[in-house]
Parts: C-alpha cells; structure tokens; sequence
C-alpha cells in the first residue's frame, strides 16, 4: 500500500503523522495546561495534606477524628464525583479552579496519610531529646521531627505526583481542555490519526512521569538521612 506502513491488519498512514506534527503547538497548549494542574494540585494538596497528617499524630482526639474522617470520606470518593461537586455544586463557574480544588482535596487525602506515617518513622526519641534540651512540644515537631520526615517523604510523594499527573485527564468531564481532551479532538476531526494522536500522547505522559521521578530520585539521594543518624 503506497504512503503506508501496515501492522498487523492496521494501516499507519504516514500522512497521520504529519496530521499529528501539524497540531502539535495545540497538544503543546494542553501540555501546559495539565503541569501547570498538576503542580497547583500537588502544592494545594500539600499545604492541607501536611498540616492534616500533623494533626491526626499530635493531634487531640476530637481533631484528629474530624480529619480521618474527611480523609477518608475523600479518599473513597471517586474523582469524578468530586469534580461533578466542585464544578456543580459549588459556586466555582471555572473549569480550571474546580479541578484545582477536585484534585487538591484528593491529593490532601492521600498526602496526610504519607505524611503521617513518615511523622511516625520518627523515633519517639528524637521528641524526647528536643523536650530535654527546654523546647516546647511544637518546637521540637517543626525544628526537630518535620526535617526528617519531609526527607523520607520524597518515596511516596513520588507515588503522588504520578497518579494526580494522569488524574488529570479526568478533568475533561467538566469541560477542562487538558492534553488528553485536546487529543481527543484532535482524532475526532481526522479518525484514522486516533492511534497516532494516542501514541505520541502517551508519549509526552511516559516523558513528563520519567523526568520528575528521576528528579525527585536525585532530590532523595541528597538529602537522605544517613544510616544510623536521625
């Protein structure tokens, strides 16, 4: 078949990739869009998920309660349902903040649950010896304990950044034009590109994933805690 590399029984025309190279400034402009979700989401999600992770350690009873319960309320909550409330449901009327705020919240969830566990790695010793040397309690959890559990966070915030990158093509079930939406319209205007819109997508994905993990790989190396010194 002329101008065609058959696989398969799938004809890959070569004039699909060229459909695709030729939008490729308007995949781009969804590129944007979703790191720019992703980083908001992550840091939304962090400046709640900490300060709630906190709180269900050295948290009283009462608070402690509140917050497990709205984590796990969201964490059992599907993301689309999330989006459909903060889009529909509350006075938003922004794609964009509705899915900052749907993915924000989930991200907290999920985040205050790594955060706890690495606020409780710490050696109850570590508490104890900051205690001895006159500092108050919350002294010693943000000069003492939050150091080295932000360090031995990096693992699973890895883990995070991941799933909230590819949480955000869910996005486009309240009209959100992130990367996968525009590919979608991309291969409903010229159908036999869907595979050569899709692959050069998943592309883009596997890039972004790779690098911040790679970089984040470097970010735990050098500030590992070293064997044996807390």
């Amino acid at each position: 078949m002329t101008g065609a590399v058959v696989v398969g029984f799938t004809p890959v025309q070569m004039s699909d990739w060229a459909f695709v190279l030729e939008n490729v400034d308007y995949l781009f402009g969804g590129l944007v869009l979703t790191i720019l979700l992703t980083v908001v989401s992550i840091v939304v999600g962090f400046l709640a998920g900490f300060p709630a992770g906190a709180i269900e350690v050295y948290g009283g009873r009462w608070s402690s309660g509140i917050v497990k319960v709205f984590g796990t309320i969201l964490r059992g909550t599907p993301l689309l349902v999330i989006f459909i409330f903060t889009f529909f449901v509350f006075p938003i009327g922004d794609a964009f903040l509705a899915a900052i705020l749907g993915l924000g919240l989930r991200s907290a969830a999920y985040q205050s649950q790594i955060f706890r566990g690495t606020l409780q790695s710490v050696s109850s010793g570590q508490m104890e010896a900051a205690r001895s040397i006159g500092m108050t309690r919350l002294k010693a959890i943000y000069y003492v304990i939050v150091p080295q559990a932000l360090r031995r966070s990096i693992p699973g915030f890895q883990n995070e950044f991941t799933i909230v990158l590819k949480d955000t093509s869910i996005a486009f079930a309240i009209g959100f034009a992130e990367l996968l939406t525009r590919s979608y319209d991309l291969f409903v205007q010229q159908t036999t590109a869907v595979l050569e819109v899709i692959l050069f997508v998943s592309a883009i994905y596997f890039v972004l994933t790779f690098g911040t993990n790679r970089a984040l790989d470097h970010l735990q190396e050098r500030f590992t805690i070293p064997t044996g010194e807390e």
